[in-house]
């Protein structure tokens, strides 16, 4: 990433800064605090981060025979998430709700959980498959599945500013 900031100022006399702005987002929170989280959101017995840096750090390319699926994967209208905390989970929304969200829901350590939802088609002429149309909208899923809600709120967020570019200079 440091060549490529070293590129972009080179050539495309890129000038950024970074601020604070106090924007909208959603925070992840238990639905109903008092009852905790559903039977479907699991508490993980295995930390894939840690997985992950001994594999890179071994010279591995993919988890050891046995290990159970770590990480984020899913299809369309699905999200499997294995070993990672629900931070992981709150980037994956973020993504699919166009809004940034935080995880605030207490819970620490590694979870497990499948969710599943009707996947909301907000790109115009990309031809995506089709997730099932029975299932409930990401909210209701959040809910009924896993025990959490999104709540709407401010919040300060690290932002980009582009100060300046022009057009790049010649090779």
């Amino acid at each position: 990433m440091l060549a490529m900031r070293t590129l972009l100022a080179d050539r495309f006399k890129l000038k950024v800064h970074h601020e604070q702005r106090v924007m909208d987002i959603y925070a992840l929170v238990l639905a109903r605090p008092a009852s905790g989280p559903r039977a479907s959101l699991k508490q993980s017995t295995i930390d894939c981060e840690a997985q992950v840096q001994a594999a890179t750090r071994d010279g591995l390319t993919r988890p050891a025979p046995g290990t159970p699926a770590c990480g984020l994967s899913g299809t369309p209208g699905q999200i499997r998430i294995g070993g990672f905390p629900l931070s992981l989970l709150a980037n994956a929304l973020s993504r699919m709700t166009g809004r940034i969200v935080i995880d605030r829901t207490g819970l620490t350590g590694n979870w497990d959980l499948t969710l599943t939802f009707a996947e909301q088609r907000s790109q115009p002429g990309v031809d995506l498959p089709t997730s099932d149309p029975s299932a409930p909208s990401i909210f209701t899923a959040l809910q009924e599945q896993l025990g959490f809600k999104l709540e709407s709120t401010k919040a300060p967020v690290d932002v980009l500013v582009i100060d300046g570019a022009e057009h790049p200079t010649p090779d």
